[in-house]
């Protein structure tokens, strides 16, 4: 049993992409607008926290805790929905606190959210647990959501927009989209699953390679698939991910993700991000023009949002040369 609390501006509109198709001379692309969810200017992450936050809810929660890197785009959806449902909100953020709030960060600080800033991953981790602890015996119900939302609660999701993809009557042969925790590429191969989709789910890593992470997918769709109650079970060797594009490492500017952001504004008037959606764009841009769908192929581009980091140093000016 799930419990669910409507946040997000539901079902996101699917659009063709004809300018950029024709520009690249490849398959028929289109694109699924999830930076359209509204809560906080939008993103994947808000369909995962209508079942985190729900299942928060359900358990007496007063406080949201949850972690990412600074310009995280999960932690200010967290933050928005905290505002939203009166719940306080404690952020943990790897990288240094900077002078000036901008971009995610900014929308952080106006939902009222409490940031506390590490040094890095294992102490965000440490944090976390201490934050969780004092929230505790100072008398609060504090709620974790994790890394991402990507458990298997926050999974449930993207089971869920498959649902909401089939009802639009759209049938693609693939789906690109940016694979970074692993919440929404596990619930998108679930509903898949559920709702006999043929087409192929394909991520572009944004920052672990494949081989290290697609245990870690496969495992978070089970356990999904154990709260929805089938008796279906996957593995690893059936998860697509692409890693071609992610060496340089999270957040780092790459020539490819920059034209990525460039074409889909330039061709589309579509904004992109510059750290998840910007590496997935490049990586199926690079993979069009190298020849790896069919032109007959109906490619749709799952956008997760993310547009908040682009106001934001050193996104600014790596991408306003």
């Amino acid at each position: 049993m799930t419990n669910r609390v409507q946040l997000a501006h539901l079902p996101t509109p699917i659009e063709p992409l004809p300018r950029l198709s024709q520009f690249l001379h490849g398959p028929e692309l289109y694109i699924k607008r999830d930076d359209l969810t509204g809560l906080g200017i939008g993103g994947n992450k808000t369909r995962k926290l209508e079942f985190l936050v729900g299942d928060a809810l359900y358990q007496g929660a007063d406080t949201l805790i949850s972690a990412g890197a600074v310009q995280s785009n999960h932690c200010r959806q967290v933050a928005t929905a905290a505002a939203r449902l009166g719940l306080s909100c404690v952020l943990v953020l790897t990288g240094a606190e900077p002078e000036l709030k901008q971009g995610n960060l900014l929308l952080d600080f106006l939902s009222g959210a409490e940031t506390r800033f590490v040094a890095n991953r294992h102490d965000r981790e440490t944090t976390l647990e201490t934050t969780f602890n004092q929230l505790k015996h100072a008398g609060k119900k504090p709620y974790l959501i994790p890394y991402g939302g990507s458990n298997a609660i926050g999974a449930l999701g993207y089971a869920d927009a498959m649902r909401e993809l089939k009802s639009q009557l759209f049938a693609p042969d693939w789906i690109v989209f940016a694979s970074s925790s692993g919440g929404t590429h596990a619930g998108l191969v679930l509903g898949a699953h559920e709702t006999g989709s043929k087409a192929q789910i394909l991520g572009v890593r944004i920052d672990l390679e494949p081989a290290e992470f697609a245990p870690v997918i496969a495992k978070l769709v089970n356990e999904a698939a154990q709260l929805e109650g089938l008796d279906w079970q996957t593995d690893a060797s059936a998860i697509r991910l692409n890693g071609d594009y992610c060496g340089a490492g999270y957040g780092v500017l790459q020539p490819l993700d920059i034209e990525g952001v460039k074409l889909f504004a330039h061709y589309e008037g579509i904004t992109l991000d510059p750290v998840y959606t910007g590496r997935a764009a490049g990586g199926l841009i690079d993979l069009i023009r190298k020849g790896f769908f069919k032109p007959t192929d109906r490619v749709l581009f799952w956008h997760t949002g993310g547009a908040p980091a682009l106001f934001a140093e050193p996104y600014q000016s790596a991408l306003g040369k």
